[in-house]
C-alpha cells in the first residue's frame, strides 16, 4: 500500500456510511473508528474500523482502506453484480464428488474464437492406465484450484459482441484498421477519467495504475491467440507489416494496441476469466480484478458509440479466397 504524506487526510471519516469488501461482495458498512496502520509513523496508511448493515457487532473489523468504496450508485451497483455472480456460481455449481470437468467457467458471455475453433483433446482408446487415471485427476484438481473470476457482461455490449460474430463470421466483414480509437487510448481514457475517483498515492490508485497496465500487456499478448476470428487473420498479418517492417516511421515502436479498436477490447474482457486463470492470483487479488473488470466493462458499455466502428467493411475478392 503507498504511504500516505502526514499532511493527507482519510479517504473516509468516522461515521461515513460505505461499501466494503467481505471476501469477494461488497456489503453496506458505516466507519467507526479511523487511525494511521503505524500511529508513530505519520506517513503511515490509514484503516478503518468498520461495522457491516445488519451483521452483529462481533463483525466488526480494521480493514486497510482498498476494500473500501464510496457509497455511489456505480459501487451500489457493483455490489449488487457481485451478489447475482456469487448466487449464480453456487446455484450452477457441479457436485464435488463428480469426476466431469466443468466447462463454460467465466463471464456469462463466451469466447467466439473458443467454440469456433477448439477442438476435442479427448484421447482415443479407452480410459488408459491407473497412472494416466491419477495424472487425470491431478490435472482435475489443478482446474478446480485455478483463480475463479465471473462477472456480469451488461445486455448492451452482449448485443454488440454478437453482431461483432455476425458482422465477421456469417457476413464476412471486417473492422476497419487502424482504429480512430484504438485499445491503448481507450484504456488511456477511462484510466484519465477513473483517476478521478481514487485519491493520488492512495491503494485504489495503485491497484487503478497496474490494472490498465495490466489490460495493455494482455491486450497486446492475446490479440493473435485469442481475440481474432479466423477470417480476420490475414487481416493481422497484413497490420503486422506497419509496426515491424520498418518501412512506416510513423508505426515505430507501435503494435496491436495502437491499431485494434473497442470491438476487440471487448472480445478480450469475454476471456479474462480464461486468462486469470493461468495466473497465481490469491482470493483477494481476485476479488479486486473482479472489481476493477466490472467498472472497467460497464464504463466500456456506456462509452461503446465512442469506441465502436459505425461500419464494417467489405474486403476485397482476393482476400476472401486468402481467408477461406
Amino acid at each position: 500500500m503507498a504511504p500516505q504524506s502526514s499532511e493527507t487526510k482519510p479517504m473516509y471519516q468516522k461515521d461515513e456510511k460505505a461499501l466494503c469488501f467481505h471476501g469477494e461482495l461488497l456489503y453496506e458498512a458505516k466507519v467507526l473508528e479511523v487511525r494511521r496502520v503505524d500511529p508513530k509513523d505519520k506517513t503511515s496508511a490509514h484503516e478503518y474500523r468498520v461495522h457491516y448493515k445488519g451483521w452483529k457487532n462481533t463483525w466488526d473489523d480494521w480493514v486497510p482502506q482498498d476494500r473500501l468504496r464510496k457509497l455511489t450508485d456505480d459501487n451500489r451497483e457493483l455490489a449488487a453484480n457481485l451478489r447475482r455472480e456469487a448466487t449464480a456460481a453456487v446455484s450452477k455449481a457441479p457436485p464435488k464428488s463428480t469426476g466431469k470437468t466443468r466447462r463454460g467457467q467465466g463471464s456469462e458471455f463466451g469466447s467466439g474464437r473458443g467454440s469456433e475453433e477448439r477442438t476435442s483433446s479427448v484421447p482415443a482408446g479407452g480410459r488408459g492406465t491407473k497412472r494416466a487415471r491419477d495424472n487425470d485427476i491431478e490435472k482435475e484438481d489443478a482446474f478446480y484450484n485455478r483463480p475463479s473470476i465471473r462477472f456480469t457482461i451488461p445486455d448492451h455490449l452482449k448485443n454488440l459482441l454478437v453482431d461483432d460474430w455476425e458482422n465477421v463470421t456469417k457476413s464476412m466483414l471486417l473492422v476497419p484498421l487502424p482504429s480512430k480509437t484504438p485499445a491503448n487510448f481507450i484504456f488511456d481514457e477511462y484510466f484519465n477519467e477513473e483517476k478521478q475517483n481514487r485519491m493520488i498515492g492512495s491503494a485504489e490508485a495503485d491497484i487503478l495504475e497496474e490494472f490498465v497496465a495490466g489490460l495493455k500487456i494482455y491486450f497486446e499478448k492475446t490479440i493473435g491467440k485469442l481475440l481474432l476470428y479466423r477470417f480476420e487473420r490475414p487481416q493481422l498479418a497484413e497490420m503486422r507489416k506497419l509496426w515491424e517492417s520498418g518501412k512506416y516511421p510513423e508505426w515505430e515502436g507501435k503494435g496491436p494496441g495502437d491499431c485494434y479498436g473497442g470491438e476487440f477490447v471487448a472480445r478480450m474482457l469475454t476471456n479474462m476469466p480464461e486468462i486469470a486463470a493461468q495466473t497465481n492470483l490469491d482470493q483477494d487479488q481476485v476479488a479486486r480484478l473482479k472489481a476493477e473488470l466490472l467498472k472497467f466493462t460497464n464504463w466500456l458499455s456506456r462509452n461503446s458509440e465512442r469506441f465502436f466502428c459505425a461500419k464494417y467493411e467489405k474486403p476485397s475478392p482476393e482476400y476472401i479466397e486468402n481467408a477461406r
